[in-house]
């Protein structure tokens, strides 16, 4: 039952991954644009919860109605202004500006909220749980997995039944033909950046919940973010929650073999897939 235990609980974590995942997925199934400052938008986003629960009162989970928003136009103002000038064939000068995007958040949030452990306050919710056969689920985890798959299906959804997707489909294909029918790549860039951010908005609130967090963690978040992109295929959303529940169960299993390999036993079960299949397990074949 231990070991079960361990497991379901991986499974639950695997849901935060996903959600960390699913905006770099995003963004990169749209424009093949890796953002290197993709954990420390996650770690901007915790904090701006801080801040509108600090101003407000609000419960954490309600400050998404700001966050998630606010997210959302910093997407887009940073896609048209910045980033849309980065794209084109080389890959080298998008991970350049947004690496010193990455150093620019992260200095910038040192000096606005110091670097002390903050955490979101949300009450009975961070200790309430159910009992499944035998199992004691945290409410949290099971919230946080459940968000993870509704996300990700609307993302699906959004993708193949409107005509939002169709237009990321369409200059994911080819940008230059897209162009050419009446479309405008560098808003469609601007709304997928912008969508991509409202996902890490509510990915940001949960990790503020979930544990405690500062300016220096968005590393650790990008990395588990890639593995999880990779582990499930470049591109395919259900493969990014997949990938994300398989290094969340690697982490607890080799937690439960010993404390110490809890995130050495995540990068081993990444690499060995890596090396099995090194496009992932479910890589996106294009149409």
């Amino acid at each position: 039952m231990e070991w079960l235990n361990a497991i379901v609980q991986g499974a639950l974590l695997g849901g935060l991954y996903a959600l960390f995942a699913a905006g770099l997925s995003l963004i990169f199934g749209v424009m093949r644009l890796v953002n290197i400052a993709h954990g420390d938008l996650i770690v901007l986003a915790a904090y701006l919860g801080l801040t509108v629960t600090a101003a407000t009162g609000l419960h954490p989970l309600l400050a998404l109605v700001v966050v998630v928003p606010a997210m959302g136009a910093i997407g887009y103002a940073l896609q048209r202004g910045l980033l849309n000038q980065t794209l084109g064939d080389d890959l080298l000068p998008p991970l350049l500006v947004t690496f010193g995007l990455s150093v620019i958040i992260q200095n910038g949030l040192l000096e606005v909220y110091s670097a002390d452990p903050q955490k979101l306050d949300a009450g009975a919710l961070e200790t309430a749980s159910l009992s499944v056969g035998g199992l004691s689920l945290g409410i949290l985890p099971v919230l946080t997995f459940a968000v993870a798959v509704a996300v990700i299906w609307a993302l699906q959804w959004t993708f193949y039944h409107t005509s939002l997707g169709r237009a990321f489909r369409a200059v994911s294909d080819n940008q230059d033909i897209a162009q050419l029918m009446g479309l405008n790549r560098r808003h469609v860039f601007g709304l997928a950046m912008a969508l991509a951010l409202v996902v890490t908005g509510i990915a940001g609130i949960l990790l503020g919940i979930r544990t405690s967090f500062d300016p220096s963690i968005g590393g650790g978040r990008l990395i588990f973010a890639f593995e999880a992109v990779i582990i499930g295929g470049l591109g395919n959303l259900w493969g990014t929650l997949a990938g994300g529940v398989i290094l969340g169960v690697a982490q607890t299993v080799g937690a439960k073999i010993d404390p110490g390999w809890q995130l050495l036993a995540g990068h081993l079960a990444f690499l060995f897939i890596l090396a099995v299949r090194p496009n992932g397990l479910f890589p996106r074949i294009a149409a």
